[in-house]
């Protein structure tokens, strides 16, 4: 591959803001075309951008690669000929690959996913909303604030009526502080998005208010169950930036917990 370097093609996909897994081959023993040191970037759709070896280490980077990315967590793998196989973990815990290729080499391989942090998805052009999106970007969110707010130049703006266009994703957070301005419009854009977690600054009373509005117009009931609100955690809070700061702490701990879990029932409404 003339004039292709890795480091510029990791650069380029986190340009693009994509996921990715990042292969290193790490040890090689007995014939094989790869070396150590080679690194390879692996997509979320399988291209594997560099060269890591044959078709047998291909596939099972491929394969390892979606483990990555789906667990967040580095996976150490080894490709190795069928005939030496006995287990499908070695001694030392690294996961086994079968090779079936002629050559009979073996090749250890560290695989390491790379997502960009966590979104946090904002509605509202209040003082809450303008506290939230401050605090989460110095707590390292990636900051999204509907187009129309005088201070939304300083994060990423984006047009509510093409909130596709963000890419967003089950992992990343949405947050409706609108208070009183076009709330049911930003609730509804931000149950339709794929965001998991999806809070509101209002009353149980409100958001089930509106909540119901969402499922007579069609919307699958156990989504809009998935609404938090109020948004936050109970510290007391009474102004904006008190109240901001307990919405990021519950975001926080949803980004560090188990974010496969279901969501409990005090999270949900009431």
């Amino acid at each position: 591959m003339p004039g292709f370097d890795i480091f510029d093609t990791i650069d380029t996909l986190r340009e693009k803001g994509q996921a990715f897994c990042v292969a290193t081959v790490l040890r090689t023993a007995d014939a094989t075309s790869a070396k150590a040191g080679a690194k390879a970037a692996i997509t979320r759709d399988g291209q594997i951008l560099g060269h890591l070896g044959g078709a047998c280490v291909q596939r099972a980077v491929r394969v390892s690669a979606q483990q990555a990315l789906a667990e967040g967590a580095p996976r150490m793998i080894r490709v190795k000929p069928s005939s030496k196989v006995v287990t499908m973990a070695d001694p030392d815990d690294v996961h086994m690959f079968n090779s079936g290729c002629p050559s009979g080499g073996t090749v250890d391989l560290l695989v390491e996913p790379y997502q960009h942090a966590h979104r946090l998805v904002l509605f509202g052009d209040t003082p809450i909303a303008k506290a939230l999106a401050a605090h989460a970007a110095l707590a390292g969110f990636r900051v999204c604030v509907a187009q129309g707010t005088e201070w939304s130049s300083d994060y990423l703006a984006f047009d509510a009526e093409d909130m596709a266009s963000l890419g967003i994703e089950a992992r990343d957070f949405v947050v409706v502080a609108s208070q009183g301005h076009a709330d049911a419009a930003a609730l509804q854009t931000a149950l339709e998005s794929s965001a998991r977690r999806v809070s509101m600054v209002a009353s149980h009373r409100k958001a089930k208010v509106l909540g119901d509005r969402l499922i007579a117009k069609g919307m699958a009931a156990q989504r809009v169950s998935q609404l938090k609100a109020p948004a936050g955690l109970d510290i007391r809070a009474v102004d904006p930036h008190e109240i901001a700061l307990s919405i990021l702490a519950e975001i926080i701990r949803w980004r560090n917990t188990d974010s496969e879990s279901e969501v409990s029932d005090d999270e949900k409404l009431a």
